[in-house]
């Protein structure tokens, strides 16, 4: 698409691509976003730690959109799927988060569920996506749908539609690619959606949605309303394109929290040589350099007071926030956090712990350096027993 050389200095600056989507909202406004990047179940559970914070501080009732990728949306279809729940009272604390999001969560943590869709997917009729889509209405969805999500915040769930090379967004009132259409009030299941949203390419991916193309909304849709992009939607993991979910938040509000599980890249004395695990290997790095980039924009566009809000990574190294008082996160210790596997994989209560606690003390400590510096600093973490290590 041609770019007006008046917009050509925020191109190179935003941490999302300066597309016109058709979006009926153009302008920036004032909300809350807080966006969840992919990172298997150690995101799931640095993110659980994350909304713990913000829950004290009164700003999980404050948001207006809840935006999830890949691992990040396990988290956020259980926060949504259970918003009524949480109680809160009358400062805006949800007095049942730990029922209504930590039990659940925690619950799926301490099942292994991407080894055994693989070789049910493998064995038994059916696709391995499929496999995961079973797991998640076990284990924590039932046989919800979108239609089950709450209006405010509006949720979105994100996947990357293969055929399109763009975004498809689950939401309650649609779902949607701005190239190909918009169906309105999807009765997708909340486990598809989940499902898709973390699909990792290649072994959890694809998750194929079957559509009748007349559902799609007349005239949505750009250059890709034919029936061959309507019938079968090919989707894959939502961090392939935007592993942070800013997409669908950054354009829209005005304040930003991201929280950020990905792959943290390192040097490699003695990388994997086999195919499997040097493709593995490449996958990481191409999503870690994408991943990259868009931080440092997002960073430079806080510094430069474009949005507020915060930002606060896994891999961070908390006394570079240049708090005085933080709960104790030695270096040395939330490094190997950073290094869990990314998996759907079982993960031991007291690592799970460490991981929670982590997300909490990372999330708190960016918010009160970068965005409120009048809340204290927590007594504790929710697991003092653990710490981070």
């Amino acid at each position: 698409m041609p770019v007006n050389p008046e917009e050509l200095a925020f191109l190179v600056d935003s941490p999302v691509e300066l597309t016109d989507t058709g979006s009926d909202h153009p302008e920036v406004e004032e909300g809350m976003a807080f966006c969840l990047s992919g990172g298997g179940y150690r995101a799931m559970l640095f993110h659980l730690g994350a909304l713990w914070r913000l829950n004290e501080l009164g700003y999980l009732r404050r948001l207006t959109r809840v935006s999830s990728v890949s691992g990040g949306s396990i988290i956020a279809g259980v926060l949504g799927l259970n918003w009524m729940a949480l109680g809160f009272d009358k400062i805006g604390v949800g007095r049942n988060f730990d029922k209504a999001v930590v039990e659940p969560v925690r619950r799926l943590a301490c099942r292994t569920i991407d080894a055994g869709a693989f070789f049910r997917g493998l064995f038994w009729p059916g696709s391995i996506n499929s496999m995961v889509i079973d797991y998640y209405r076990k284990l924590l969805f039932g046989d919800s749908t979108l239609q089950e999500l709450p209006d405010d915040p509006r949720f979105v769930i994100v996947a990357a539609n293969v055929q399109s090379n763009a975004l498809w967004r689950f939401m309650k009132p649609y779902m949607r690619d701005w190239r190909v259409g918009e169906v309105k009030n999807p009765q997708v299941p909340l486990a598809f959606a989940v499902a898709a949203s973390s699909a990792f390419p290649p072994v959890l991916s694809p998750a194929v949605l079957k559509l009748d193309p007349a559902v799609f909304s007349k005239g949505s849709g750009s250059d890709l309303q034919a029936d061959a992009f309507r019938r079968k939607v090919v989707l894959t993991d939502g961090g392939v394109i935007d592993n942070l979910g800013l997409e669908t938040a950054w354009k829209r509000y005005d304040t930003i929290f991201v929280s950020d599980a990905g792959e943290v890249i390192g040097p490699q004395e003695k990388p994997k040589r086999g195919w499997a695990g040097h493709t593995l290997q490449a996958v990481y790095m191409i999503h870690g350099q994408v991943q990259s980039l868009r931080k440092r924009q997002l960073i430079g566009s806080f510094i430069k007071r474009e949005r507020k809000g915060a930002y606060w990574g896994i891999g961070s190294d908390i006394r570079n926030y240049g708090l005085d008082k933080t709960l104790e996160c030695p270096l040395e210790k939330t490094a190997r956090l950073a290094k869990v596997p990314i998996r759907l994989r079982r993960i031991a209560p007291v690592l799970q712990e460490r991981l929670i606690n982590w997300g909490y003390a990372a999330c708190d400590t960016a918010v009160r350096r970068h965005f409120n510096g009048s809340h204290p600093e927590p007594p504790h973490f929710p697991y003092p027993q653990a710490g981070v290590g």
